[in-house]
């Protein structure tokens, strides 16, 4: 809790190991040391930040403490903790934290930075100043959004996470060429209107990451066997191949938790629910049950038996959801009482964040967060029967209606069709749009537009009729070619199965 005085958040815990660094000295190059951050206080001008990049095994600590205290301004970095990974990688005791994997931070509050930390993973890039400088910075009313950007190019553009699912003419509808000379670099290529293309990928991407692994270090063999051993899915980070350049030239570290998502199967969701007479309308069960993919025994929070009509069904929380956060705060490690009290503690009102158990499978699989893709899900979002359909229903192939209203920037999506080929599909959907918002997603077959059958119509057809008015009614479906069966649902009858249940 915090106090008064200081407010606190620990974001890691201290890391406590011995470490010898060495580093090579070339007159021509300078200093070449991975471990140190060189800067130039001497220079005049504004403020020039640092930027620290981390990366630890899995279990390890980053070994520093986040802070934010009474009097002082900035999200402040403590306890940086000797010979540890932060100490390693340039942070100082006193720094002020900017950015975090590229994004601004400085004006946020000090639980949603925490949060970002800790979705990233094992490997985060912090831009960084030292206390004295950002004190001073302030007090000469710097923009410190400008001072972060000297970093940066404007042509330079973010990763993307793309998931991508074979289908029946051309499988994924991808393959890798190896670079020249550089050992673990390999540019995409693509079959036109694929699989691949479909989902975000970009001919001439570069490939930086395939199903939860690095592809630095990897053969081009080893690549191939790779991507065929994933069958009928896989999921890839890329990057355009100018902004990969830029990347390296700055040493920073391409990752997940700087990319946009693209066709990604599942995401998080938050809800903000309102109590009636009788409660938020769930009950939270803690169950015990194995994992869909993996097999391993997990123990989850899960909210079940939703009152007919009551705030958390007509929010559009389902029965199975796994619950990952209470008012923004991570509840995955916590008990069960503990999980109640906060949701008791909040009084008339509180924010939930859900996934799918086999949403969660799919991030634990890549070693990613659940949340660190998350769509809030609208109040008035929740009469639109698209946004009550979760991933679980996908492979039903049932037709959905979506209601998309007009906004500042249009519907929110495009539409495209393949040449000597019938029907019109949704190639792309604006993350947070309208189109997103009303239950699209990328792929989906259109069969209406405004009461309009569509399935044999042209696309410049398609598009008149998109034309008329600030509204569109459209029955879509999406027709998957290679299922899944869904993992069987844990009884919470089973002796053993269920610890504790509460009514919220």
């Amino acid at each position: 809790m915090m106090g008064d005085m200081d407010k606190r958040t620990l974001t890691e815990g201290i890391l406590d190991k011995d470490f010898t660094g060495k580093f090579t000295f070339n007159p021509k190059e300078g200093i070449d040391n991975p471990i140190m951050v060189i800067t130039d206080d001497t220079d005049s001008g504004p403020p020039r930040p640092r930027l620290c990049v981390l990366k630890r095994e899995q279990g390890e600590s980053y070994g520093f403490n986040l802070r934010a205290e009474k009097g002082r301004p900035g999200h402040i970095i403590r306890s940086i903790a000797s010979g540890g990974i932060a100490e390693r990688s340039g942070l100082m005791d006193g720094d002020r934290l900017l950015e975090v994997n590229g994004c601004f931070v400085d004006d946020i509050s000090h639980q949603e930075v925490s949060r970002r930390i800790n979705v990233s993973g094992n490997q985060i890039s912090v831009l960084v100043l030292s206390g004295d400088q950002y004190e001073q910075a302030k007090s000469e009313a710097h923009d410190l959004r400008n001072v972060a950007v000297v970093t940066k190019c404007e042509s330079v553009k973010p990763p993307r996470l793309c998931h991508i699912k074979k289908n029946s003419t051309s499988g994924l509808g991808i393959g890798f060429t190896a670079v020249e000379g550089q050992k673990g670099h390999f540019t995409v290529n693509l079959v036109p209107g694929g699989a691949a293309e479909k989902a975000g990928v970009y001919k001439g991407d570069r490939l930086v990451w395939m199903n939860g692994g690095n592809v630095e270090d990897l053969t081009h063999s080893a690549l191939t066997k790779m991507l065929k051993k994933s069958g009928s899915q896989v999921t890839i980070l890329v990057v355009d191949a100018e902004s990969e350049k830029y990347y390296n030239s700055q040493r920073l570290p391409i990752l997940p938790a700087m990319a946009t998502p693209h066709n990604l199967p599942f995401k998080a969701r938050k809800f903000h629910l309102v109590q009636d007479k009788n409660g938020y309308g769930f009950i939270l069960r803690l169950e015990k049950s194995p994992s869909g993919r993996t097999g391993k025994i997990i123990a989850a929070h899960v909210l079940r038996e939703m009152d007919h009509g009551g705030p958390a069904e007509k929010a559009g929380v389902r029965d199975g959801e796994l619950l990952l956060e209470v008012n923004e705060e991570s509840v995955m490690s916590l008990k069960h009482e503990e999980i109640v009290d906060r949701v008791r503690q909040s009084g008339q009102e509180v924010t939930i964040t859900t996934i799918t158990p086999k949403g969660l499978d799919f991030y634990t699989m890549l070693g990613l967060s659940p949340l660190l893709f998350c769509e809030e899900v609208k109040e008035q979002d929740s009469s639109v029967p698209a946004t009550l359909i979760n991933e679980e229903e996908e492979n039903t192939c049932k037709p959905r209606f979506c209601t998309v209203q007009k906004g500042s920037l249009g519907f929110g999506f495009n539409v495209s069709s393949v040449p000597h080929m019938s029907g019109n599909f949704i190639s792309q959907v604006v993350d947070g749009g309208p189109g997103h918002k009303a239950g699209l997603r990328e792929g989906d077959l259109m069969l209406e537009v405004n009461g309009h059958n569509v399935e044999k119509k042209s696309l410049d057809d398609v598009i008149i009729l998109m034309k008329e008015g600030t509204s569109l009614s459209l029955r879509v479906v999406q027709k998957l070619d290679h299922q899944q069966p869904a993992p069987e649902p844990c009884s919470s009858q089973e002796e053993g199965n269920t610890d504790e249940i509460t009514y919220l």
